[in-house]
């Protein structure tokens, strides 16, 4: 298993999920939802339509539908028209799912802080870096050739 890349993401990816899962076991689709109020946290001032959204964080269209009405429905994010687009809507983080966000985040990063408690701190920024630029590429998709 010495530097196989599948076996290790596989294995962080694990760890994280469950963290996660565990963060945001309250929330109408747990995980996927700590997924979704990343991706509006990040947004900032630019917030995504649902179809967007739906191809940032990996989900079904018609699964994100179900998902952001329960979280609607918890007043954790609104669902606000398109000035460009009548038919699309703008999805847009609440105060009160910020402040869930807050409380999911110091729960995973815990859990995180024990996954690399093996990595000094210089580590630890380095491998986040790396990681991050990974998936970012791999969000991107196949390069075109």
């Amino acid at each position: 298993m010495d530097n196989d890349l599948v076996w290790a993401i596989r294995m962080i990816s694990g760890a994280l999920r469950r963290a996660a899962a565990d963060a945001s076991e309250t929330l109408p689709g747990g995980s996927r939802a700590y997924l979704v109020l990343v991706a509006l946290a990040e947004a900032g001032d630019k917030p995504p339509t649902q179809l967007e959204l739906a191809g940032q964080v990996g989900l079904d269209r018609t699964v994100m539908t179900y998902l952001l009405d329960d979280l609607e429905g918890q007043g954790l994010l609104a669902r606000r028209p398109n000035p460009q687009d009548r038919r699309s809507r703008h999805v847009v983080l609440l105060d009160e799912g910020r402040a869930q966000l807050q409380r999911m985040r110091a729960d995973v990063a815990a859990a995180e802080a024990r996954l690399l408690s093996q990595l000094s701190e210089e580590q630890r920024a380095q491998f986040r870096d790396l990681l991050t630029r990974v998936a970012l590429t791999a969000q991107r998709g196949p390069a075109k050739d």
